[in-house]
């Protein structure tokens, strides 16, 4: 199974990017997939997250400024953020649950990371 985010960048404060993560290979269901980002010398936070029933939920430093949604037919989620901050700098990493079997065992996988810088 891999992991596949694009969609970061370089944007001004105030402004808006959309990541998207792909996931692809042998799969039979995917339960929760989350946006998570890291700085240098911090831990990997959880941005956003959502199941296949469609709940999701957002860290508080970014409710209200972005959004997670997916796509389940297409094993894909994405991250609109808008109004972002200078503190929004980070790598952002998908994570997925993933079953390759019918009622099988979930493995966690993680995307390769997209770089988001905010600043003037």
């Amino acid at each position: 199974v891999h992991l596949v985010e694009s969609g970061g960048g370089l944007v001004q404060p105030g402004g808006s990017l959309r990541l998207s993560c792909a996931a692809s290979g042998t799969i039979y269901s995917i339960n929760a997939m989350d946006w998570y980002r890291q700085v240098p010398g911090k831990a990997r936070e959880l941005v956003a997250s959502s199941t296949s029933g469609g709940v999701t939920d957002y860290a508080d430093s970014v409710k209200g400024r972005f959004t997670i949604s997916r796509d389940n037919a297409k094993n894909t989620i994405y991250l609109q953020m808008n109004s972002l901050k200078p503190e929004d700098t980070a790598v952002y990493y998908c994570h997925a649950d993933v079953a390759m079997v019918r009622l099988g065992t979930e493995y966690e996988y993680w995307g390769q990371g997209t770089q988001v810088t905010v600043s003037s």
